[in-house]
């Protein structure tokens, strides 16, 4: 596809950075460790993808139908798998440098101001985003389980703003892991997790068996209820589909020659990880919506609860599968934090700069995750508003400026078909799921 030989970065014969900048990028959570594996691409990009948003598929199913929600995914499954290659390739295209994070590769394909004003902007909304959507998966799963290991008439009832907390106050403590290798514990297990609670989801869901009386038809009893699901469905598949967002830093982590450029052992790692994904996501969604119809809730889970052990340890693996992930979409927002405090306004880079800047983020996402802990609403407009972009057209726009393919080629034509089907997404996902969020906002009580 015209992509030239890539030369390390930190190559001294092209390395023309000061001593300060070295010592600043030593110190960034994104450059300051380049020794992972490729196996590290393959459970980050686990992780990373498979989180809250597989609980929500069967749902979307109920929200799109059999046949839409089944061509959503599948077509999903494929565009996204395209661009996050695009993404690999174009980590190393110019020789002597690697674009360590997705805003840098913004600016080399539209300059330098443009770029970091279209691309931050909206990898800034899915991070935060997903992470506050972390925050209220997380504190739903802990109180499911506290419901269900704890008799009714023996157990106080607990908000779930508590449970949010509970939540948050891991990270309190996780996030001053300092960069992507030092969490890679932390995500092996989630990735780990995240297939073991997908195992229980479906498996659960067949051993249930179909209910009765289950109804395939639309929920909602009027046709612009109907269209605002559908569009919300279509957001919380996009949002499934998410990992993007952070492929260029996982890639910064690992070591690359001319010989052995990083996008071979990151591609392997893709690979792996996009089957897991499969794995996963179709049985989940499809066995889901065929045992509940559309009266499965917006987490799969909930609408569970028999073996009481099984459901209670999948939540278990939830809790630890978003604690993971929470950290893998924390670890770029803390590295522009960083990056401004220090290179922007001259603050020294210390602990306790550290310290401060990550607590800060980490309470901000918990209040916002305790404000509005609208799950399947919040899923459809994030999944929608930033995350099609940013997953599904942002790479293609980026291919298209800076190798410009021959107009009407098989490259012109797969990257222009991306661009439109993730720019319908972009417009119509958001509508369903503000709508969602609204019509949730009627009935809620705050910090109830």
């Amino acid at each position: 596809m015209g992509t030239q030989a890539p030369s390390d970065y930190n190559d001294s014969k092209v390395d023309t950075r000061t001593a300060e900048e070295k010592a600043i990028d030593a110190w960034l959570p994104i450059t300051s460790s380049r020794n992972a594996k490729w196996w590290y691409s393959a459970f980050h990009n686990v992780t990373a993808m498979v989180g809250a948003g597989v609980l929500s598929l069967p749902y979307a199913m109920s929200e799109l139908g059999w046949g839409p929600g089944v061509t959503v995914m599948i077509v999903s499954w494929i565009i996204t798998l395209y661009t996050l290659w695009q993404m690999v390739e174009m980590h190393e295209m110019v020789p002597g440098k690697r674009f360590d994070r997705y805003h840098e590769l913004g600016q080399h394909a539209f300059g330098e101001k443009l770029g970091l004003w279209i691309v931050v902007p909206q990898q800034l909304i899915v991070e935060v985003g997903v992470d506050i959507v972390y925050m209220v998966t997380g504190g739903k799963s802990l109180q499911k389980v506290h419901e269900l290991v704890c008799n009714r008439d023996d157990c106080a009832n607990i908000k779930l703003s508590y449970f949010i907390m509970i939540f948050a106050s891991v990270h309190f403590v996780l996030s001053h892991l300092p960069n992507f290798n030092s969490i890679s514990g932390v995500s092996l297990a989630a990735a780990v997790m995240s297939l073991s609670y997908s195992t229980i989801a479906w498996g659960a869901s067949v051993k249930k068996g179909v209910q009765p009386n289950v109804d395939y038809g639309y929920k909602a009893h009027s046709t612009a209820g109907t269209v605002f699901d559908f569009l919300s469905g279509l957001g919380e598949v996009a949002f499934a589909y998410a990992g993007h967002n952070v492929v260029l830093e996982i890639q910064a982590t690992i070591p690359s020659t001319p010989d052995k450029p990083s996008k071979i052992p990151m591609w392997r790692g893709v690979v792996v990880a996009y089957i897991v994904v499969a794995l996963c996501y179709f049985p989940v969604a499809f066995i889901g919506y065929w045992m509940f119809g559309n009266a499965v809730e917006d987490n799969i889970l909930m609408s569970l609860n028999k073996p009481t052990w099984l459901i209670v340890m999948a939540n278990m693996f939830v809790v630890v599968h978003v604690i993971g992930s929470y950290q893998i979409y924390a670890m770029p927002v803390f590295d522009m934090l960083e990056t401004v405090l220090v290179k922007k306004l001259r603050f020294r880079p210390t602990w306790y700069l550290r310290f401060v800047t990550r607590n800060i983020y980490v309470a901000f996402t918990m209040f916002v995750g305790i404000t509005f802990p609208f799950f399947g609403g919040l899923l459809g407009f994030f999944g929608g508003f930033a995350f099609a972009p940013t997953t599904y057209f942002l790479p293609c726009i980026m291919w298209l400026a800076i190798y410009k393919p021959r107009r009407f080629s098989l490259s012109w034509i797969a990257n222009w078909i991306c661009i439109i089907f993730g720019i319908l997404l972009m417009v119509l996902a958001p509508i369903g799921g503000l709508r969602s969020i609204i019509v949730q906002a009627k009935t809620y009580k705050f910090y109830n």
